[in-house]
């Protein structure tokens, strides 16, 4: 289902986290992304550099009340494809005016990679409405409302960095939301094709965040 910008954007701000799937084990991407939309994930994104993330994109968006995104994009041809194949919300790592524009052009939400105050500014200036903060700085939350302060209009999507001990904390900070990349999927539970422990960590991350009230 295609979404605009904002119903997008309403979703995102509705639920406050994502689950981030990164992965080189082709055979567990669908059945552990599975676990954490059954464990209650309802925006999820697959990076561009997990095998079959197109194909796996286009499955899960497929399926009704999933927003479905896609991470790790760095030009506007992986933004077309992306969206092509069903993508409601583009991430990348970096900030990228092209994309950006591309994103803003099309009606896509667009959060594009952000670390310092400056880079959160030219985001937001050239049109991203979330910007998420990559790498994840020492002391998390307390950095994120630092860069609130002088800036308060940001949406600050942490990730990198992001774990369920402390997911409470950044959204406690301000942050708009959170994304669980690793500290979610764990590597390990993949390898193991182990999806219920994937399922159960799924679910205690959606509670932690929502012990949090905005």
């Amino acid at each position: 289902m295609r979404r605009t910008s904002e119903e997008s954007l309403e979703i995102m701000s509705a639920e406050r986290c994502s689950a981030i799937l990164r992965s080189s084990i082709e055979s567990a991407v669908g059945p552990a992304m599975q676990a954490v939309v059954d464990g209650g994930f309802k925006a999820i994104e697959f990076t561009l550099t997990t095998p079959g993330a197109l194909q796996q994109i286009a499955k899960f968006a497929a399926m009704d009340g999933l927003l479905v995104g896609a991470g790790t994009v760095l030009t506007c041809e992986e933004a077309e494809s992306a969206v092509e194949a069903g993508a409601n919300f583009l991430v990348s790592p970096v900030t990228d005016v092209k994309v950006i524009t591309w994103c803003k052009e099309n009606d896509i939400l667009c959060i594009p990679g952000t670390y310092t105050p400056t880079e959160m500014l030219l985001a937001h200036s050239t049109g991203a409405q979330i910007v998420k903060l990559f790498p994840g700085p020492n002391e998390g939350p307390t950095y994120v409302k630092t860069c609130l302060g002088p800036l308060p209009f940001l949406r600050i999507f942490p990730t990198s960095g992001v774990t369920e001990a402390n997911a409470a904390d950044f959204i406690a900070a301000g942050a708009f939301g959170v994304g669980f990349v690793n500290c979610l999927f764990d590597p390990t539970d993949m390898a193991a094709g182990n999806f219920d422990a994937i399922r159960e960590r799924a679910q205690r991350m959606i509670a932690a965040v929502r012990s949090v009230d905005r």
